[in-house]
């Protein structure tokens, strides 16, 4: 498959190779014969972004409206940033891609399978390049973390989460903020005590 990678400094050509990208990626049929409920790729933002959001996958919630973190997973991570929904919801400051941009189905124990292997690899190449003006990447859950700072798979979730300044100024990194992580907070008090102050800071000036 052939992609749509070059950027140009013209707004325009901009904004118009990046709609044909974006139609180019919300046609994609690539996991169709895998995914239970149908491809439904879900991404946000316009070139001009200056804060990108890169988590894992969307959940039935957001494959059945179209909108990220429409959930309350998405509740707890605008509560983690300070952002009002109109604010993470413009796609002229903030966009958002997941590791996998469709539904990938349930596991066994009830929660939802891994982000599929395919999909990061095929578009985030091509998609990130269009984001030219972000000041600041957060990556959401173990699954960003582990692509986009492969040097951190050799230590626990925690441990990583625990160095966040090491990814500073570029990358804030955060738990997936589902309520499977509820006890993980409560168990390490310094997350709300240091590194969400941090965060909201990290956020605003980035919006600024």
């Amino acid at each position: 498959m052939q992609h749509l990678t070059s950027v140009s400094a013209d707004p325009e050509r901009t904004d118009a190779a990046f709609d044909r990208l974006l139609g180019e990626i919300r046609a994609c049929q690539r996991c169709a014969s895998v995914l239970p409920l149908g491809p439904r790729p879900i991404v946000r933002g316009r070139p001009g972004a200056r804060l990108l959001i890169i988590s894992q996958a969307p959940g039935t919630r957001v494959h059945e409206t179209g909108l990220s973190f429409n959930d309350r997973s998405g509740d707890r991570l605008r509560l983690w940033l300070g952002l009002d929904r109109d604010t993470f919801y413009d796609e002229r400051r903030v966009a958002i891609m997941g590791m996998g941009f469709c539904y990938p189905g349930r596991d066994a124990r009830g929660g939802d399978l891994p982000p599929r292997p395919e999909c990061a690899p095929l578009w985030h190449p091509v998609l990130r390049p269009h984001f030219r003006e972000i000041a600041l990447t957060l990556l959401v859950g173990s699954h960003a973390i582990r692509y986009y700072l492969p040097e951190s798979r050799r230590r626990s979730t925690t441990d990583v989460l625990a160095r966040w300044r090491d990814y500073l100024p570029g990358n804030f990194v955060l738990p997936h903020p589902s309520w499977r992580t509820t006890a993980w907070e409560r168990l390490n008090p310094w997350f709300a005590a240091e590194v969400l102050p941090a965060l909201r800071a990290a956020v605003a000036a980035a919006l600024r």
